[in-house]
């Protein structure tokens, strides 16, 4: 049987509890949470994973991936056998250099640990990676620079007595390490098969 509205008044308790339960259901229903959308980045579509030997007039030879172009080093500084590996549709190079030694292979590698510590100011990390292979009788190092930074590696490769060639990735855009990220990581895979591939002449 319903009770009559009146008699529902006469206990204290429940019309308190009635009271509270009206105001906090009027608050939340009037409530309205925004939830800021995340930050989102083009996505980036990559060519397959594809290479072709680029012979040099110099002392070197190596795998290129079949999606870049090879032009020559246009800086004023430029020496033979400089060379440019560009990526035109990402704005990515691949700066390479080369040099023959005599007997000035510390102050070679010493420039290249400079050029890649310029970057410590801005850079979250800079991990070293040491390799050497050698059947081939190449020993290097790649300098992997995290952080929203002009170059994001760079690596030399050297037989430690005649030759010396290293090389540095840059994007002619606004460093962003998080929109960047997955460009670097894609061709910091063709900069390892690079050195992966090398060859003294």
């Amino acid at each position: 049987m319903m009770r009559n509205s009146d008699d529902f008044f006469k206990h204290p308790s429940l019309a308190l509890i009635f009271a509270f339960a009206f105001i906090a259901f009027s608050v939340v229903s009037c409530t309205k949470t925004y939830t800021p959308k995340p930050r989102s980045y083009f996505r980036i579509d990559f060519p397959q994973k594809k290479y072709i030997t680029y012979h040099a007039d110099c002392g070197y030879s190596f795998e290129v991936p079949v999606y870049a172009s090879i032009i020559p080093y246009p800086g004023s500084n430029a020496e033979p056998c400089w060379i440019n590996i560009v990526f035109p549709g990402y704005k990515g190079i691949i700066h390479i250099t080369y040099k023959r030694l005599h007997n000035d292979l510390a102050e070679h590698i010493e420039d290249i640990r400079i050029l890649a510590y310029k970057h410590i100011v801005k850079a979250d990390d800079i991990i070293e990676r040491r390799f050497s292979f050698p059947e081939r009788d190449v020993h290097g190092m790649i300098y992997d620079i995290k952080g929203n930074t002009a170059s994001s590696l760079s690596f030399f490769l050297t037989d430690s007595t005649t030759n010396f060639l290293s090389g540095a990735l840059y994007f002619s855009v606004i460093p962003n390490k998080d929109s960047l990220a997955p460009v670097i990581k894609f061709f910091s895979t063709d900069i390892e098969h690079l050195i992966e591939t090398l060859n003294w002449k």
